[in-house]
């Protein structure tokens, strides 16, 4: 099975391509290359315990633990409405990815599908655009582990300078090897699924007491609805709220850059993924609705933690500290994958000559160096908007690109998923994990994600950031236009050692 020119069927076994693929099949140039790194596999070192932790601490970040003050002042009680809508889309999302990944268990990520069943084309977008989520949403994070850092120090320049020394911890730990980035996923996840189950109840425990804040709100599930209402700031509110909704969900899809390195992929992926519904109400709307029953959304600032905010108004002074320290681990946690993930996608890049070789290469520990120390050196470009004062502004300005781009992102997936129903019926008859809803659903889908668009481009601080977009699609046009004669099909298939994974 050979990338674009083989498509295999449900059963593995290739057939011939459609008609559709040969004008891009044809205009390419498969050249034999004696120095393309086509033999560097990554190691399926990834256990179970890991892949089922990297699906729950991928999404839960920066944008749940910050962001969501944000989005609890624009929408009120009426957020949690925002985040289910979101969360049910992309679990569809996720599916389709989930489908195609158990289709052809070569793909190495969706970067891979998305080439071999959109075009050539698709793949350099895709991989490049996801390379561009990352940094910016890494950007994010820098930005939110500074601010944590200065929740304690109480020193912006000393926090900035704590949080290039994260990032740089981070580097190292990864340089070792992809089973040390599972272990750091693993154990940042389990604080943070610990940190949300306690502050869930914890709400319980205050709204049963009916404690009373020193600002004199008491703690009620009546906060929900007795402050304006349930949707306060009226229709304009809840459709503000999705932009910081949107971000809170990136790096749902993060599994699928994990395909490659997953030790028995299909029984592992669906399973992690299978939990998406579960994870989404009870680490997503049963954060907030605790948030929001403790502290009025009137009351909640937007320009800290909520789940600091949360301890902090009760008293606990010392539990506040902890949390601060539960956000800080969940912005390295995010950082990590997203180090992880963009090093990951310059892999798979540079396997189709779509990026520099050297980022194609691996280091005897398995893991792509180059890739890891590059994304590092660019993140740390965040730095002085961390510093900045103005440091709310910025945080918006980021989340809402890396919303636009993964929007892109999961368009692409779920297009791809199309196009393989199209070209491949028999294989999805026969998959053992079909995505529910099928065509009906993925145009739902596409055309919510339009929606989203439109709601970006209303409020003026999205809006700004929503037309910076397209200069990045211009730029990666240019690209694709010097670049696509040069490009080659990847090894998809070819090697056995590889489809049953390094010891």
């Amino acid at each position: 099975m050979n990338g674009f020119n083989n498509i295999p069927d449900g059963r593995g076994h290739p057939h011939a391509p459609t008609p559709a693929f040969h004008d891009d099949i044809t205009a390419y140039a498969v050249e034999s290359q004696p120095h393309h790194p086509a033999k560097a596999h990554l190691h399926r070192n990834l256990s179970n315990r890991h892949i089922q932790l990297i699906a729950i601490g991928g999404a839960i970040g920066t944008g749940l633990f910050l962001g969501s003050g944000k989005a609890i002042r624009a929408a009120g009680p009426s957020i949690v409405v925002s985040y289910l809508i979101i969360g049910t889309m992309l679990y569809f999302v996720v599916r389709a990815m989930g489908e195609l990944l158990m289709y052809n268990l070569d793909y190495k990520s969706f970067q891979d599908f998305a080439a071999d069943l959109i075009g050539p084309w698709a793949g350099f977008f895709l991989g490049w655009t996801y390379w561009l989520c990352w940094i910016v949403t890494g950007m994010a994070e820098i930005i939110g582990i500074t601010t944590y850092w200065d929740f304690w120090v109480k020193n912006k320049g000393l926090a900035t300078f704590l949080a290039a020394a994260t990032l740089l911890l981070l580097l190292c730990l990864n340089l070792l090897t992809v089973r040390m980035f599972g272990e750091l996923e693993f154990w940042f996840a389990f604080i943070k699924i610990i940190a949300i189950i306690s502050l869930i109840l914890l709400a319980l425990v205050l709204a049963v007491m009916k404690f009373h804040s020193p600002t004199g709100g008491a703690a009620s599930i009546s906060n929900l609805w007795n402050r304006g209402g349930f949707m306060p700031n009226g229709w304009s509110g809840f459709f503000a709220g999705f932009q910081m909704a949107a971000f809170a969900f990136v790096g749902i899809e993060l599994i699928g850059t994990t395909a490659a390195e997953t030790q028995d992929p299909e029984k592992t992926l669906p399973k992690a993924i299978s939990a998406v519904p579960a994870r989404i109400l009870i680490f997503y709307i049963g954060a907030l609705l605790a948030i929001m029953t403790v502290v009025p959304w009137n009351e909640v600032r937007a320009d800290s933690s909520p789940f600091v905010q949360v301890l902090g108004i009760v008293g606990f002074a010392g539990a506040a500290s902890v949390m601060n320290f539960v956000v800080l681990t969940s912005a390295a946690s995010s950082s990590n994958s997203g180090i992880y993930s963009i090093s990951r996608m310059l892999f798979g890049l540079a396997h189709k000559r779509m990026a520099p070789q050297l980022f194609g290469r691996l280091s005897a520990h398995g893991v792509p160096r180059c890739g890891l120390v590059v994304t590092v050196l660019v993140l740390s470009t965040a730095l002085p908007l961390a510093a900045s004062a103005s440091f709310v502004e910025a945080f918006t300005l980021v989340t809402t690109i890396s919303s636009v781009l993964f929007i892109f992102v999961w368009s692409m997936i779920v297009i791809s998923y199309m196009k393989y129903r199209k070209v491949a019926p028999s294989a999805h008859a026969a998959s053992k994990y079909p995505m529910p809803g099928g065509r009906g659903m993925c145009w739902a889908v596409l055309a919510f994600f339009a929606l989203v668009l439109v709601l970006l481009a209303q409020e003026a601080d999205t809006a700004r950031a929503l037309s910076l977009t397209p200069i990045w699609f211009a730029i990666l046009g240019i690209g694709w236009f010097f670049d696509r004669r040069h490009a080659i099909c990847d090894d998809v298939g070819t090697d056995d050692a590889h489809s049953k994974g390094d010891s």
